[in-house]
Parts: structure tokens; C-alpha cells; sequence
């Protein structure tokens, strides 16, 4: 943390350990070291190491992208909020018009909870898994819960 705001979490994974950066919009990534955490990710944040021996060798630049992050957050620099449409599948579309219970609850969700929605119904090859993911998510949708809440 610098002047109350997250700059940077350190990761461990199974095969992995990384540096996350917040509001990572901001950055100029200068060295092109910060990768995607995932295909829906909208920014590239993440510094990636798998030895513990590339922490060493990328010091300079790992306290230079640490210096930059905290600059932000001495000026009270934060990334402008980006809105985005989200394309909805045709059969939630479908399930939507024929539902005005699921439509308002579907609606009224935050947009993340919305994109989870989405991207999950949309990971099915076949209309009718999608169909059947939908019925499926209609009670949580219905509760204001995210595709992935229990």
C-alpha cells in the first residue's frame, strides 16, 4: 500500500508466483513485462515469475513499475471507469423477453455480476446447454448473486 491505496499484491499459485497490480489502466509498461491474468481481463497487470531466480534479474524494473504505481497514488490519479456493452446470448435474450421476473433481477445485477452471467452461458458450445445453464442460474439471478456466488 502507498497513501491508503492498493498498489501491488503478491500471488503464490501451484505454478506460478506473480505481482498484481491495481489499476493497472495506468500503467505505461514500459519493459512490455505485464501480461493478461486471463482472456477477459481488460488490462494487462500481472508480472509472472515461475523461478525465484527472475525476481533478481528484473529488480530495476520491478521498482521501476513500483515507483510508477505509487506516483499515481501520490497524485490521486485513478483510470477512468470504462463502460462496456455486453453482448448477451440470444437465448438469455430469448429467456429475458419471456421472463419479466428474471428480466428486472437480470437487469438490476451489477455489470460484473452480469459479464459473469454471460461469459459463463456463452462458454457452451450447444443452445441447449446454454438453455439449460440459464434455468439453472435463474434461482441465483433472481437472489442478485453472481454466476460463480453460492
Amino acid at each position: 500500500m502507498h497513501r491508503d491505496r492498493n498498489i501491488v499484491i503478491l500471488g503464490a499459485l501451484r505454478s506460478d508466483f506473480r505481482l498484481s497490480f491495481f489499476n493497472a489502466a495506468l500503467m505505461k509498461d514500459a519493459k512490455a513485462v505485464l501480461e493478461k491474468q486471463g482472456p477477459n481481463t481488460r488490462h494487462a497487470d500481472v508480472i509472472r515469475f515461475t523461478e525465484n531466480a527472475q525476481v533478481a534479474k528484473m529488480e530495476p524494473v520491478i521498482v521501476s513499475y513500483l515507483k510508477e504505481a505509487m506516483s499515481y497514488a501520490d497524485a490521486g490519479v485513478k483510470p477512468p471507469k470504462e463502460r462496456s456493452e455486453i453482448e448477451l446470448p440470444l437465448e438469455l435474450v430469448d429467456a429475458l423477453d419471456c421472463d419479466p421476473e428474471l428480466a428486472e433481477a437480470f437487469h438490476s445485477l451489477t455489470p460484473g455480476r452480469q459479464k459473469s452471467y454471460v461469459i459463463h452461458i456463452n462458454s457452451a458450445k450447444k443452445p441447449e446447454t446454454r438453455i439449460s445453464r440459464i434455468t439453472n442460474f435463474r434461482d441465483n439471478i433472481l437472489a442478485g448473486k453472481g454466476a460463480m456466488e453460492r
